[in-house]
């Protein structure tokens, strides 16, 4: 989809979404210290589909569950319990995101 909005070649847009990526490039902080911080932040603003994004790109990072367990505690504390909901749907996603990492490792030392 992000192709597609792209390709309408709207100068704002495009400027945007690169604001949007360069933000969570390496500097003083860290891709994945960046990439916890807008899992937070998503967290808070309940916002699922950035929820979705950023637990996604935390577990590319290498985030470990106990740094996700933290993150998801600040979320909480910042947003309320309100944020339950969406809470709980992150750590679903974690879930179907660490099953599908053990399915294909383990196709990957079968194929070897």
């Amino acid at each position: 989809m992000n192709r597609k909005i792209l390709a309408s070649r709207n100068l704002q847009i495009q400027r945007f979404f690169n604001l949007d990526t360069r933000a969570y490039q390496e500097g003083a902080l860290s891709s994945k210290v960046k990439e916890l911080l807008g899992l937070v932040a998503s967290l808070v603003l309940r916002c699922d589909d950035c929820i979705t994004y950023h637990v996604l790109r935390c577990v590319e990072e290498g985030v470990s569950d106990a740094e996700f367990f933290e993150a998801f505690n600040v979320s909480l504390v910042a947003g309320g319990s309100i944020t339950i909901p969406h809470l709980r749907r992150a750590v679903q996603r974690l879930e179907e995101c660490r099953k599908l990492n053990k399915r294909h490792l383990s196709r990957r030392d079968v194929t070897r």
